[in-house]
């Protein structure tokens, strides 16, 4: 099959990450050739940030495709760059597939979602046919059209034993990968990942992120902030079920407590980072009580206090991340939509219907030839 790269800004919007894979000719993984972190340019992930906060706020169609545009240019770019490292030319990659960058998720009310970044720019830089709008194709039978990840999980992760996958981006979502025999795969988002300590850490230290959770270490745990949050109706929403950044937000955070500028920041970000841990922890207990291990990836993974929490919570699971079974946690999600590239052009399905709530297994995206 050859080589195909993946493309990916999720809800942290760190950077465009791109993954450059090889596939064996029955399409199967065989490894991660070399990666990328292309930055955003920052008035564009400030100005990205702020509508994933809140969507309901006006935009005009100029400023949309003026953003589509900029996005494509950014993941265009980080395609392009990572060739040139690699000396590889257009001929030589069999597809791009680009996740573009979500604006909008609503799978309940308006069943539909919206990522930006112009597929046609990317081939067209590239030499590259592109693969992307990776997520319709499934609201359009009835799914939330994430998560996606859980057939990639699947498909490198499992053996015999009953583990979760937990990918934690701005948004935590779980893979539940049963032991041999013993089931379907399902999965579904657990609630907010890194988004609220991003949040909180911009706010207050002027840092995109809490570096390995230092500052949330150095804070005293709210008991009754943590159990406010935990009381949000989304947390016992039966799967499938998705979230995004529009829902966990500071304003989300504000509205569970009236005194909350009172609170030491620190305490704050110590609370949320066991709302995270508790959310996840609870999830897996409910839905995967067998499981035997944890399986950790996306930021979350870098997070050294937040996975010695983890840790902790779950003491009877065997936690790692998934570096430990043959792929860097910062590169799943990247390769795992090079992964569904090539599944496209093949024309095989690329959502599990267990997972999103879809009526049928469907081919997912659109082509676009370079």
């Amino acid at each position: 099959m050859g080589i195909c790269i993946g493309l990916i800004s999720g809800t942290s919007l760190d950077a465009v990450d791109a993954a450059a894979c090889e596939f064996a000719d029955d399409a199967t993984w065989r490894r991660l050739i070399a990666t990328r972190a292309h930055p955003y340019p920052g008035a564009l992930r400030a100005e990205l940030l702020a509508l994933q906060r809140h969507p309901d706020t006006p935009i005009t169609l100029r400023d949309l495709a003026r953003l589509d545009a900029a996005i494509g240019d950014c993941f265009a770019e980080a395609a392009a760059t990572l060739m040139r490292d690699l000396g590889l030319n257009g001929a030589e990659v069999v597809a791009i597939g680009s996740h573009g960058q979500t604006v909008f998720h609503d799978p309940l009310s308006l069943h539909t979602t919206t990522q930006l970044g112009d597929p046609n720019r990317i081939a067209a830089r590239t030499g590259v046919r592109t693969v992307a709008d990776l997520r319709r194709a499934d609201m359009a039978h009835g799914g939330h059209g994430a998560p996606l990840m859980p057939a990639f999980h699947h498909a490198l992760f499992a053996d015999e034993r009953t583990q979760v996958v937990a990918n934690i981006g701005g948004i935590a979502n779980i893979t539940v990968l049963p032991g041999a025999g013993s089931g379907h795969v399902f999965g579904f988002d657990t609630g907010p990942g890194n988004a609220l300590l991003d949040d909180w850490a911009q706010h207050h230290l002027g840092s995109p992120y809490d570096r390995d959770g230092a500052w949330a270490a150095s804070g005293t745990l709210d008991p009754a902030l943590l159990q406010r949050g935990l009381a949000d109706p989304y947390f016992g929403w039966p799967a499938p079920k998705s979230t995004g950044r529009d829902y966990f937000n500071l304003d989300w955070l504000n509205a569970r407590d009236a005194d909350l500028a009172a609170r030491a920041t620190a305490d704050v970000q110590r609370t949320l980072l066991e709302l995270t841990v508790e959310s996840l922890a609870s999830a897996i207990e409910t839905h995967a009580p067998s499981a035997a291990g944890l399986l950790v990836c996306g930021g979350g993974a870098r997070n050294r206090f937040l996975m010695e929490r983890l840790t902790a919570r779950l003491p009877r699971l065997q936690v790692s991340d998934t570096g430990a079974h043959g792929l860097d946690p910062d590169w799943v999600e990247a390769a795992g939509f090079a992964w569904l590239a090539q599944r496209t052009v093949l024309g095989l399905s690329g959502n599990l219907p267990a997972v999103t709530g879809a009526a049928r297994p469907v081919v997912l995206g659109g082509i676009y030839p370079a």
